[in-house]
């Protein structure tokens, strides 16, 4: 039955099992096997077809969960009704309140130990996000003054990489409570450059991401 699917189909129907999968069992706990028994009939070589390794299948998993985080994120960078600071602001607290969040820190796995997962979403946020989200904001917080930095380009990078990387528990494997420490020290490096943008109750959200990571270690 599954053969005779159209490849959307097919495709859609092998995330949508290995989505249930790694949030029961984990990624690192899943296997190829394990997704292909779940699947009424569809043979490796059909997903092997559409993916190349578990790893892709992951990070298709994760781009279709994250579809939502990127429409927001361009609907927070294209308002015209609040400044630049406002909306590094909001960025930062709606992304990490989406409760799809719980999800993904629940099945990612130890990014230290899927080097080209993790090459991979470094170059994405160096040669798409935060060139063509966040510096046009930093540009736009420059011009309403709310905003004063010198490099808004470099500055972009800078946040995303302390924040997507240097902050992620799924990279360096990282305790709550040095999460909890990076968080605080990446909050002062903000208020450093001017960008007020992390508070409290953005650290303990951070704090609770990380115990949801690490409990399913």
């Amino acid at each position: 039955m599954a053969r005779n699917k159209h490849p959307e189909e097919t495709i859609n129907l092998i995330l949508d099992v290995a989505s249930r999968l790694f949030l029961e069992k984990g990624y690192e706990h899943t296997s190829i096997q394990d997704i292909i028994d779940h699947l009424g009939g569809l043979s490796k070589g059909a997903i092997y077809h559409h993916f190349k390794s578990k790893e892709d299948i992951l990070v298709a998993v994760t781009e279709r969960m994250t579809e939502e985080s990127n429409r927001m994120i361009l609907n927070i960078r294209d308002r015209k009704n609040i400044s630049g600071k406002e909306k590094l602001q909001s960025i930062f607290k709606e992304s990490l309140n989406r409760p799809v969040q719980d999800d993904i820190f629940t099945v990612a796995p130890h990014l230290g130990a899927n080097p080209r997962l993790l090459f991979s979403m470094l170059g994405e946020t160096i040669s798409e996000v935060a060139p063509n989200y966040i510096r046009p904001i930093l540009e736009q917080g420059m011009a309403d003054g709310t905003i004063k930095v010198d490099y808004p380009l470099e500055t972009a990078e800078l946040i995303m990489l302390l924040a997507n990387f240097w902050m992620n528990p799924m990279v360096f494997d990282d305790s709550v409570e040095k999460v909890r420490n990076k968080t605080l020290l990446f909050r002062q490096v903000m208020k450093s450059l001017g960008l007020d943008i992390v508070d409290e109750e953005l650290t303990d959200r951070m704090v609770e991401l990380t115990a949801v990571y690490q409990k399913h270690r």
